[in-house]
């Protein structure tokens, strides 16, 4: 049975053009060399169309079953990135082949290099095709929401062996240059299948690769070259507007550079992106302004629960001086009545996550304006998801998050299920331990509704959890969707 799924996994590695024909002998040997194999004789058969996840459970059975590997989600996942990196070419190959495309398109580069991306199993296509995602609409436009399923939780046994493992400085981080090719441990995902395309960004070497799972279409990351923090700064918006130049097919924003509002890794600049149009992205200016000396660039707030301005014209470097002036001037900027407070005992709270596309003929860029001021109310921060909403939304908000996409915790497709049961049985939701934490919600809304059968109450809570989001996004913003918040944020602007 295994020689059946090594020719098949070869066979895959033919038909999606990762193995030439010509290098049939030598992958398979390399394949026999990592499942220690010493005999082996060729099945006859030829393989079409095969599909990879089950070919790649077999392959990972066997080096369960010979000692090989011990069972378990990480394990199996650094010994089949292993086999699959045995079909992949090296990146100077890669390389060349996406460079070749982009001499006829931007674009045409981008369709190769996310097809490759998910051909060597890099993006597991399997398991992103389990997350949860649907839209709801709101007043501030159609939000985008998942339930995140292809990020493989570990086992204990997975936790305690790597308790075990000696913490390495190589590769420093997930976003460095070095994961190419890297073998991984139990602490670290295995990177023999992953190719990084090189870019140059304001003369400096970056990285372009895709995000593994991806959270909208061809979700990318642009990550410098060398291990340094986070930073927003005039150079920040020029290097976005760069990346645009050179792929306009795409969007691409910066986290905020501060904790609580900023990404999950600030110890290494990135950016990330892709070719998908945001619930933000399509939001109206509600309110236009100009900046005297800047007549050349259009300016407004946007109509969004965060606090936005926007900025367009046709010249990028206009665009980040004013960017720039924005971002000093808020970096600095105190408004007691509002309670927006640029520092406390030192240490600075606000920021800007920007985000950069092209509009027609014109640059486009948002500010967002972050801060992450806490208060003994809100220790988490006060401008972050408040505790009534962590039942649903805990983590920090993001540049996804930002511009209207929810990545929701994996939990919550169990709880939503275990909810929809109780709704049309008439169970009490407070006495289930593992639902009680959303009781006040469900009791908020479960007046409005008749629940007929699983299927429909699924779809009404799934609707209820997309206004949620939209409170969380309200929750976040420093400037609040009324009157005095209004005034406020004109303030501001006037102050620029």
């Amino acid at each position: 049975m295994v020689e059946k799924a090594i020719k098949k996994l070869v066979c895959y590695g033919v038909e999606r053009g990762l193995v030439s024909p010509e290098d049939v002998i030598y992958t398979t040997n390399a394949l026999l060399e990592i499942l220690g194999i010493l005999e082996y004789e060729e099945p006859e058969e030829e393989y079409a169309q095969v599909e990879l996840e089950p070919v790649l459970a077999e392959l990972c059975d066997y080096g369960v079953e010979q000692g090989l590997i011990q069972d378990g989600t990480a394990s199996r996942d650094l010994f089949d990135t292993k086999l699959m990196g045995a079909l992949v070419a090296p990146p100077s190959v890669v390389r060349g082949e996406f460079f070749r495309h982009y001499a006829e398109s931007s674009r045409e580069a981008t369709d190769f290099y996310y097809q490759f991306s998910q051909d060597t199993d890099y993006i597991r296509r399997y398991r992103i095709a389990k997350d949860m995602k649907w839209t709801v609409d709101t007043e501030y436009g159609t939000l985008d929401i998942t339930i995140n399923l292809s990020k493989p939780e570990k086992d204990p046994r997975a936790i305690a062996a790597a308790r075990q493992v000696k913490q390495s400085g190589y590769p420093k981080c997930l976003l460095c240059m070095e994961n190419e090719g890297y073998a991984g441990h139990l602490n670290h995902p295995a990177r023999q299948n992953h190719r990084i395309i090189p870019v140059t960004i304001q003369g400096s070497r970056w990285g372009f690769q895709y995000s593994p799972y991806v959270y909208y279409n061809e979700h990318c990351i642009v990550f410098n070259s060398r291990h340094i923090p986070m930073k927003v700064e005039r150079g920040t918006f020029c290097k976005l507007f760069d990346f645009v130049k050179q792929f306009p097919h795409y969007f691409v924003g910066s986290n905020a550079d501060l904790p609580i509002v900023g990404g999950s890794i600030l110890s290494h600049d990135h950016f990330q992106g892709g070719n998908y149009e945001f619930a933000m992205a399509k939001a109206p200016v509600e309110r236009e302004f100009s900046v005297e000396g800047f007549s050349d660039v259009n300016c407004g707030i946007v109509k969004w629960p965060m606090s936005v301005i926007r900025l367009n014209g046709p010249d990028t470097d206009r665009i980040a001086d004013l960017a720039d002036r924005i971002l000093q001037k808020w970096r600095g900027y105190t408004d007691e009545a509002a309670f927006l407070y640029a520092e406390t005992k030192g240490e600075p709270h606000n920021t800007i996550t920007p985000i950069a596309r092209k509009r027609g003929e014109a640059y486009e860029l948002d500010l967002v304006l972050r801060n992450n001021i806490t208060t003994p109310e809100h220790p988490l921060g006060l401008y972050h998801p408040h505790a009534e909403l962590h039942h649903i939304k805990k983590e920090n908000i993001g540049l996804i998050e930002v511009m209207g996409l929810a990545v929701l915790p994996a939990r919550l497709k169990g709880e939503l299920e275990g909810l929809a049961r109780a709704l049309l049985t008439g169970g009490d939701i407070r006495k289930e331990e593992a639902l009680a934490l959303h009781a006040d919600w469900v009791e908020g809304f479960a007046h409005k509704y008749t629940f007929t059968s699983q299927e429909q109450t699924m779809e009404i809570l799934k609707k209820e959890v997309g206004l949620v989001f939209s409170q969380v996004l309200s929750h976040a913003g420093v400037y609040k969707r009324t009157p005095e918040g209004m005034e406020a944020f004109l303030r501001f602007v006037n102050a620029v």
